[in-house]
């Protein structure tokens, strides 16, 4: 056995006993110390959090032969324990269940999954979101800056919408989540360095999925990401992801690639804004077949801050290419796919063509509220065929910082030329989707 693969091995094997030990020493802790105590306190010195969504959406889908209507409603309910000795306990349950209308495919491939209904991807379950402990080293040690966690956790690298590579699927009512050994680092000034290996990732289908394509990832993948904030007008982010899915290597890939976003003051009150990215990809581990493709991102905008009604107003242009050679294209099995290519959710595998986005994006914040348009023209990057236009619309608002509600609808034009007919799939087809939500969160 490898080096690297001993010490994966060996990860796997302490996850399984880790939180039996420490609910015994919470157990032991309560009945040998209730006048109180460090691990007494640390135990319930913690902080609790809450939070429930619930969603209206309907689809309207030509793909499908029904109509879908979903009324759904997410609960999470969390505690993350005080530290002691720099140890840490995270529990957090997450619950989704139909209420009211379930006349939708839930896309588990059950037999109860309505497949002659439209796809909302919001199957009922109870599990853990969160379940890990954590040790922070101190400040003046020689792990100080220095954060472990072992569990089932939430990764990502980037705020929302942003999660390109890594995700949480967080506009779907489960979300997704690793069973994983994380670290992360930040002694070097204005620098995070983090590292995951995973060797199980929840997928929003939950374990009760039957498709084969939609069960949880066997994992065997390591994550590095480092991102640098110490220059005046600019971030920058490099990593590696090194994805291999024993149950679905089709999916098994190598990616390396670099970011560099920022803002340059142009004038009072005014910024530009921009962004760019670039990655390789290749296969990796399981995977069955050569890879070799490329994603390019390049972003242009302006940011105003007026204040007093108008809190800020985004304009920007973004054109995203993920390239594909007419079988295999560049992928992006663990992103939040829904913030990327419209709302509608047509191009959450990137198909065997390839994808060019050339999108429009207003974000206006006002009277409390936030207002979002974007309009996206995408196209194939293998024999550069339309395949539709999308327009995504969107406003919430949020209420003493607890209570939100929401509205947003998106409508999807699929072209009808005769390769994305021929070669488009369910993208030769239209659909309007539209949701309504209200959310409580503590």
């Amino acid at each position: 056995m490898s080096k690297l693969n001993y010490i994966t091995h060996a990860v796997r094997s302490a996850s399984g006993c880790v939180m039996s030990v420490l609910l015994i020493l919470s157990c032991q802790s309560v009945s040998a110390e209730s006048d109180g105590g460090p691990l007494w306190e640390a135990l319930t010195g913690g902080k609790l959090d809450f939070s429930s969504r619930y969603r209206y959406e309907h689809v309207n889908d030509d793909a499908a032969t029904d109509e879908a209507d979903a009324s759904t409603i997410r609960t999470t309910l969390g505690y993350t324990t005080g530290k002691l000795h720099g140890f840490g306990l995270r529990l957090l349950g997450q619950d989704v269940r139909t209420v009211f209308v379930d006349n939708f495919n839930d896309a588990t491939g059950r037999s109860n999954s309505k497949t002659n209904y439209a796809v909302v991807a919001d199957p009922s379950a109870t599990d853990w979101l969160e379940g890990y402990i954590s040790y922070t080293g101190a400040k003046d040690s020689v792990l100080g800056g220095t954060t472990f966690k072992l569990g089932r956790q939430i990764i990502t690298y980037r705020k929302a919408p942003f999660h390109r590579f890594m995700g949480t699927v967080l506009w779907r009512q489960n979300w997704q989540n690793h069973d994983a050994f994380t670290i992360q680092n930040t002694s070097l000034p204005d620098t995070t360095i983090r590292y995951a290996y995973s060797w199980n990732v929840n997928r929003i289908f939950t374990d009760n999925a039957v498709a084969s394509s939609k069960s949880n990832f066997d994992s065997d993948s390591h994550f590095v990401n480092v991102q640098y904030g110490g220059l005046k007008y600019a971030k920058v982010e490099g990593y590696a992801y090194l994805l291999d899915f024993q149950n679905a290597p089709a999916a098994s890939t190598e990616t390396y690639g670099v970011r560099v976003n920022g803002g340059f003051p142009m004038a009072k009150n005014m910024k530009l804004i921009y962004a760019g990215e670039y990655a390789a990809q290749s296969d990796y581990g399981s995977a069955v077949a050569n890879l070799n493709e490329d994603y390019y991102l390049g972003e242009i905008g302006v940011k105003f801050t007026p204040g007093n009604v108008f809190q800020a107003i985004v304009l920007k242009f973004d054109y995203e290419v993920l390239t594909g050679n007419g079988t295999k294209a560049f992928l992006t099995p663990l992103a939040t796919g829904h913030a990327f290519q419209g709302w509608n959710d047509r191009f959450l595998v990137t198909p065997g063509d390839g994808i060019k986005d050339a999108f429009f994006t207003a974000v206006i914040k006002a009277f409390g509220a936030k207002f979002i348009a974007s309009y996206h023209m995408i196209e194939s990057d293998n024999l550069s065929y339309d395949y539709g236009d999308e327009l995504d619309l969107l406003l919430t608002r949020t209420f003493s910082k607890h209570y939100t509600f929401g509205a947003k609808v998106g409508f999807y034009d699929a072209d009808q030329n005769a390769n994305n007919i021929a070669r488009g799939g369910n993208r030769a087809a239209d659909v309007v989707k539209t949701w309504i939500w209200a959310q409580i969160k503590f």
